[in-house]
């Protein structure tokens, strides 16, 4: 289990970690980094590992990311997922994975952070530890499991703002908002949600889908008509059957985007 930094250079109490999930057998040369959900206080492992194992089943690597969360502020998540990416992206050519294949994964306030890393584009203050801070932390495309995205009423997730802000929350809400950040270099994106989720309204999935057809960016969304929030897989639950293609309409979507082979 790597550290993506090796040593405690900036006085951090916890440096994150990186998790690799290897599939057993190979089927794309695209990878995923995965961001786990829990409102920036905690990351649920059903968003994090269980994702990983059904990439590794459909033969795609995954790595799922132990980002900081709350009381360690932003930007540390951020700095932790921008991190991630290029930590994978230096590794890709030693474990065949082409290094412009790499997606980042998140679901909820793991969405946000998917989101976030897609289109914040100001350096942060500690990016120059090593070579590896000198490769792009953008992803080359974003998948968003019922995302946190606005950080501003009347649609936002307070929860994961206070969480991921603290006493900053008000200030700094509006600069990661990435309603309010994407651009046309911000990389296309599949997106899916529930109509019904009552833990993140399903606004936050259309706004983001709005301002990415406004950029021009490439954006595949399916909004189901039932479902609660943080289902993940649906696995286990024959309520959720129809709303579990989800994930048979990613691995559609990878294929075309070549990350997995047809």
């Amino acid at each position: 289990m790597p550290k993506l930094w090796e040593e405690h250079a900036y006085g951090w109490k916890e440096i994150p970690a990186i998790h690799h999930y290897v599939p057993e057998h190979v089927k794309g040369d695209g990878a995923v980094v995965i961001f786990p959900g829990g409102g920036y206080r905690m990351r649920a492992p059903h968003e994090g590992e269980g994702y990983a194992r059904f990439l590794n089943n459909a033969g795609l690597h995954a790595f799922v990311v132990d980002y900081r969360v709350a009381p360690d502020y932003f930007p540390l998540p951020l700095a932790d997922a921008r991190r991630a990416v290029r930590y994978v992206r230096h590794i890709a050519p030693s474990l065949g994975i082409d290094p412009g294949k790499i997606a980042v994964m998140g679901s909820s306030a793991g969405g946000h952070l998917a989101a976030l890393v897609s289109t914040f584009r100001q350096e942060l203050p500690f990016e120059n530890a090593d070579e590896i801070d000198q490769i792009s932390p953008y992803p080359d495309i974003q998948i968003l499991c019922y995302p946190v995205i606005s950080m501003t009423k009347p649609y936002m997730h307070q929860g994961s703002r206070d969480s991921l802000l603290g006493e900053q929350a008000l200030d700094l809400a509006p600069t990661v908002d990435p309603v309010l950040l994407a651009d046309n270099q911000t990389p296309p994106a599949f997106i899916w949600h529930t109509s019904s989720d009552t833990g993140v309204n399903v606004i936050n999935s259309y706004s983001y889908a709005t301002r990415l057809r406004e950029c021009s960016v490439p954006v595949e969304m399916h909004i189901y008509p039932m479902g609660p929030h943080g289902v993940g897989l649906c696995t286990g639950n024959p309520d959720l059957s129809y709303v579990a293609r989800w994930s048979e309409e990613l691995l559609r979507f990878l294929t075309y985007r070549k990350f997995l082979n047809a």
